[in-house]
């Protein structure tokens, strides 16, 4: 056999350059100026304008790089078994299907060079190839190796590339001159003993921060660098008055816009990760982060929980570094930090202000506001939870308030992607988890800022590749890890002035829980909060009184809040309803539970108290709720059966049969009725495509579409290739429902061009031209010529139905689609219109598919 480690040179280019080439669209004269940046994903066509890479495509290039490749090594050579030959090809086409969703442009791919960009493509892709034997592992390498070679070799020999290459290196040198121009203003003369100091208090500050610490995972703590670790997030503003709009910058762009910034966010939003961030980027010294107001600059880590220990004073500026314990403290000139200050150098990085106890905060504000005036022209970052302190609290001392976003769907994806690469895990676990995270309610509530998506990614990883197999023990791990572990483990001493122990804690939690669900009520007034703990006192061993215990409760579980002033809600509603049904179940409230089945709000609090009860209690509490008799009561013990942990036979057998009668649905009018009563409890009693005839299957598209949300866009994936025609007419027709850029990715792009598809603005249009374009499309309401003519792929439109004609303008501009056979138009004007539309065109009035 062959060395597969030598394969790739066989491979002649003649062969290989025509396969590269099937995978981006033709070269352009020009620089590209006006789409730059040009990223790698707007390159990648295989039909027409088609901007997405799919499975299909990319197949037939990497089958024919296999077939040629093992075509080279000749029959008496072959370095893999014919067998791996499919898991190659599958593998490699995986591989290559990441470039229709690189982000970064081809002038950095190219200097990333063919070995880096390959590994690249791999880290993408979250590919396992441990299934593959150690020759096939290496002929994917190489095979991998040899397309990255000839991809960065096409885009170097694109004349776009070319002039983008002289433009960039253009807008480098004047970056420079930009930098040595900050610099020169930003940077007084200095001694050689201070600038000595800083070379070495930068290396410092890289090295204590340059990684990133995930506290309360089931595998104790992860260190993970920094620059993989990091990711951008949003901060806002809400505007009040008319418009109501707010404002929304990259978090890291915080001080770029205001000088003073006090930051809020939840509980393991990302606050002390941005700190870490900018520190490392003002020390790094680099200057290609473009953030030109932390070029010159020195930062200042100050974790209030480390500068103001009990009985400690607030450090003044000569003794910041040795208020956080810095190594290189004993060496710093005296007085150097004053004198960074008075050049309006500094970045004063203030974490955690809801991390000292309440009566020393005042004193923080005084301290924050006497520095901010003493020297002015510094940037500030303060940042605290949101209930921790009021609103403009730092109003009068300058500073503008702004807090963090959850994440994105993308931002999730991107997190967890990352989390694998830096654990050194493997990626292929990746991808399940994120797949159990858009298909599970539960996890995708949870999966909302870095430290849920960290414990997730941690309890997935731990569990061999799965989550807790199910929700009770996924909360019970996270509720240990807010409560109980992650203040333990970061070093905090009781900033509150009170230690609460965690079953305590959870005691009081469920009361509260409790309380709202009983009252139908998303949040309390902070009087009934503290009467509620107020009751629960005599029975606990606490030596505190309500007050304190709230302000633990509030500013350290991580699952309370105060949204406005005197209100309190939680965090999480998934929480409140583990903990509410928890306490139900003890207090042996099933009575009200069961009452209150047919009510939305109360459907997970029911699953979970199912989960909660024992035996005996949970097969009643199953069997009263198929004896209600109503559709949403068999649904609901249905999807209570996986919850108990132990049912008998009959039990199982009385849900099974009852829940049979009405699933799957059997008309369009069951299925509507279906999803009406049942909610997201239908896709997992749904049944899965395989196996089902055609009738069925549109039916069963039908009920999942209904409920128009994430789960039920994952779950219709499984339809996407269907073969009959029906079912491909209503996938299309249930876009409107969804996310329309995420359906069209997932959904449409699969579907054949010619089932209709609607379309109510231009933003549908662009997600149709971002995959390609369509043949069938329907304008509904009113429109624009120009936006039509614009945004349809003109090759590929063939019928065309308005609502709303232009009997003004006519339809002489349909002539820019080639293509287009048969228009439907609006009765009311179709004569007044006829005469002007091309000849080639057929047009019948009214749309026969009007709905």
């Amino acid at each position: 056999m062959v060395e597969a480690s030598a394969l790739g040179a066989r491979i002649a280019s003649g062969v290989v350059v025509p396969l590269i080439k099937k995978l981006f669209v033709p070269d352009q004269p020009g620089a590209a100026l006006v789409d730059k940046p040009v990223r790698i994903a707007s390159l990648v066509s295989f039909s027409g304008e088609k901007r997405n890479v799919t499975p299909k495509d990319v197949e037939k290039v990497a089958d024919e790089l296999v077939r040629r490749a093992l075509k080279a090594a000749g029959p008496r050579e072959q370095p893999v078994d014919p067998a791996e030959a499919l898991a190659i090809r599958n593998a490699l086409a995986r591989t290559l299907a990441v470039l229709g969703t690189l982000t970064i442009e081809d002038y950095d791919a190219v200097a990333l060079g063919p070995e880096a960009f390959a590994s690249e493509l791999r880290a993408r892709a979250l590919l396992s190839v441990s299934a593959l034997s150690r020759d096939a592992e290496f002929f994917y390498d190489q095979l991998l190796h040899t397309a990255a070679l000839h991809i960065l070799n096409f885009f170097s020999q694109r004349s776009t590339f070319i002039a983008r290459q002289q433009l960039v290196q253009t807008q480098q040198l004047a970056r420079l001159v930009q930098t040595l121009d900050i610099l020169l203003d930003r940077l007084p003369s200095q001694t050689a003993e201070d600038a000595a100091f800083e070379a070495l208090y930068a290396t410092h500050i890289g090295e204590r921060h340059g990684t990133l610490t995930i506290y309360g995972l089931d595998a104790g703590t992860s260190e993970w660098p920094l620059d993989t670790a990091y990711l951008s997030l949003e901060a806002t503003r809400e505007r009040t008055g008319p418009g109501g709009s707010g404002l929304h910058v990259p978090a890291e762009q915080v001080l770029a816009q205001h000088d003073q910034v006090l930051l809020r966010g939840v509980a393991g939003s990302g606050k002390t990760t941005l700190v870490q961030w900018l520190a490392v980027t003002a020390a790094s010294r680099t200057y290609e982060h473009g953030l030109t107001h932390l070029i010159g600059r020195v930062p200042f880590v100050l974790p209030m929980r480390r500068i103001l220990r009990p009985g400690a004073e607030l450090p003044t500026p000569g003794k910041f570094l040795d208020a956080v314990a810095c190594p290189v403290a004993g060496e710093q000139p005296r007085g150097w930090v004053e004198r960074v200050l008075r050049a309006r150098r500094g970045v004063l990085l203030v974490d955690g202000i809801d991390e000292i106890a309440g009566d020393r905060r005042e004193s923080a504000r005084r301290w924050l506001r006497e520095l901010a005036r003493t020297f002015p022209g510094n940037l500030w970052l303060v940042t605290s939870r949101p209930s921790a302190v009021p609103e403009q609290w730092l109003t009068a001392a300058g500073f503008n308030e702004l807090t963090l976003s959850p994440m994105s769907r993308h931002d999730v994806a991107t997190f967890v992607r990352r989390w694998h690469s830096a654990a050194r895990a493997d990626a292929s676990t990746g991808v399940s988890l994120l797949q159990a995270v858009r298909t599970t309610t539960e996890l995708n509530r949870l999966a909302t800022n870095p430290l849920m998506c960290g414990m997730l990614c941690a309890l997935h990883r731990d569990r061999n590749g799965f989550l807790p197999e199910d929700r009770k023990s996924l909360y019970e791990a996270a509720l240990s890890m807010l409560l109980e572990r992650r203040d333990r483990e970061r070093g905090l001493d009781d900033p509150g002035g009170v230690r609460i122990p965690y079953a305590t804690q959870i005691q009081l939690l469920q009361r509260l829980a409790w309380w709202l669900i009983r009252n139908g009520r998303s949040e309390m007034d902070r009087s009934d909060a503290l009467h509620i703990i107020t009751q629960a006192l005599p029975s606990l061993n606490l030596n505190s009184d309500a007050e304190e215990i709230y302000t633990s409760l509030l500013l350290r579980s991580g699952l309370l809040r105060e949204p406005a002033d005197g209100r309190v809600d939680f965090l999480h509603r998934t929480f409140q309803d583990y903990l509410g049904s928890r306490l139900a179940v003890q207090e042996l409230d099933f009575d009200l539970l069961l009452n209150n089945a047919d009510k939305d709000q109360w459907e997970d609090v029911v699953l979970l108290a199912i989960a909660h009860a024992r035996p005996k209690e949970a097969e009643q509490m199953l069997r009263r709720l198929v004896e209600q008799g109503t559709p949403r009561g068999k649904l609901l013990a249905a999807a209570g059966l996986p919850y108990a942990a132990e049912v008998a036979p009959a039990i199982r057998s009385f849900v099974e049969v009852g829940v049979r009668l009405i699933v799957p649905p059997g008309s369009s009018a069951e299925a509507e009725e279906l999803a009406r009563v049942g909610g997201e409890l239908v896709l997992s009693l749904l049944p899965s495509a395989e196996g089902l005839d055609d009738a069925t299957a549109r039916h069963v598209v039908r009920a999942a579409s209904e409920l128009g949300s994430e789960s039920a866009l994952h779950f219709l994936t499984q339809f996407r290739e269907h073969p009959n025609i029906d079912v491909q007419r209503t996938l299309a027709a249930c876009w409107p429902r969804f996310d329309r850029e995420l359906y069209a990715r997932e959904i449409l792009a699969y579907l054949p061009r010619q089932a209709r598809v609607t379309v109510r603005d231009t933003d549908d249009l662009r997600a149709l031209r971002a995959i390609g374009g369509w043949a069938d499309i329907q304008v509904v309401g009113a429109y624009r010529v120009e936006d039509l003519t614009e945004l349809i792929v003109g090759e590929k439109l063939t019928r065309l139905g308005l609502e709303a004609s232009h009997p003004v303008e006519g339809l002489a501009w349909l002539s820019v689609f080639p293509n287009l056979r048969r228009v439907h138009v609006a009765s009311e004007v179709a004569e007044a219109v006829a005469q002007q539309a091309p000849g080639r065109i057929e047009l019948i009035t009214p749309p026969p598919w009007r709905s």
